[in-house]
């Protein structure tokens, strides 16, 4: 690893660390309005939620980089104490980054990105029809830090409105894939988050048995990667030995059509990602049949069959 302290770095060196480094970073495209009614509108990446009881967000209208001066987003926070937080979705990121132009104090960057202002209910900036995820916001705090160039202001803003786009919700949550919200990264890379999505489910109410109660020919495994170990840890108990015998015998008399025995069998089951014929296939060969099981193991850990997972690796401890 290279290690850096950052008294020897240079303001841009640290910026890119830092813009490389954290992320994907969420967008805030915020908008304020100047004392004289002009409406600005500018995106952030160093944003996001803190507390749900009051709802609180920050985002840093940072110094300029280049002359350390102030942006008009925090002039206007600062006289106003009010503001609009939008997120960024991939529909709109173009228009968004043309907001991101520095333009004078005079201009509005609705105008100029082609984003369609409408009114707010409890505060005087606009929102921003494009996007399905809008906060109302007042100011509670401006914090400073450092008078430099790319110095970090700080603001906490307290959520006093909500608007949310009906369609996005499944199952009563924000489905990602419905909002297809976009992140920054470096340079002029941005992340799409519904092209990545995966779960991971959470132990919160759970009496996880942990990763050292996970059995020692399971944590050895070649195979298994330290998050298929994290799925076994994260499981509340471990089927017994009766369970895993009944579990084998089922699979060994399960008639499946279009079955095959055999090593090529197995390989072509695997490129189908299909765990259980993988199973069976590797308990009717002799060759690399531990590996074989393991292998159908991981593929039933990609797909979150945790019984079927963890009664096919505690078998591997039966096989001389």
């Amino acid at each position: 690893m290279f290690h850096y302290e950052t008294k020897d770095l240079s303001v841009p060196e640290v910026h890119r660390l830092l813009l490389g480094g954290v992320a994907p970073r969420p967008i805030a495209l915020i908008s304020t309005i100047s004392k004289e009614g002009i409406n600005n509108l500018s995106p952030f990446s160093f944003f996001n939620a803190f507390g749900a009881n009051p709802p609180i967000v920050a985002f840093s209208p940072s110094r300029r980089g280049r002359d350390a001066t102030l942006k008009d987003t925090y002039n206007n926070l600062l006289k106003t104490r009010e503001c609009v937080i939008q997120v960024v979705t991939h529909s709109m990121v173009e228009q968004v980054s043309l907001a991101s132009a520095e333009f004078s104090l005079d201009i509005d960057e609705f105008i100029k990105s082609g984003l369609t202002p409408i009114e707010s209910d409890l505060v005087k900036p606009k929102r921003v029809k494009e996007s399905p995820f809008q906060m109302e916001c007042k100011l509670l705090e401006m914090r400073s830090f450092g008078e430099g160039g790319a110095a970090a202001n700080l603001a906490i803003c307290e959520v006093i409105k909500f608007h949310v786009a009906e369609d996005l919700f499944t199952n009563g949550i924000i489905d990602p894939l419905k909002i297809d919200l976009v992140s920054r990264m470096s340079g002029n890379y941005y992340s799409r988050a519904g092209a990545g999505v995966f779960e991971v489910e959470k132990p919160i109410g759970k009496k996880c048995i942990g990763y050292d109660q996970i059995p020692e020919h399971i944590r050895k495994s070649e195979i298994y990667s330290a998050n298929d170990l994290g799925k076994f840890g994260n499981s509340e108990s471990i089927p017994s030995e009766d369970d895993v015998k009944v579990f084998i015998q089922n699979i060994n008399n399960e008639k499946i059509d279009d079955f095959e025995d055999g090593s090529e069998a197995f390989l072509r089951y695997q490129h189908m990602n299909d765990y259980k014929k993988m199973l069976k296939a590797a308990l009717s060969i002799s060759d690399s049949k531990i590996e074989n099981i393991e292998l159908a193991v991981k593929s039933s850990l990609q797909s979150n069959d945790m019984d079927f997972a963890w009664k096919a690796a505690l078998y591997v401890k039966n096989i001389n």
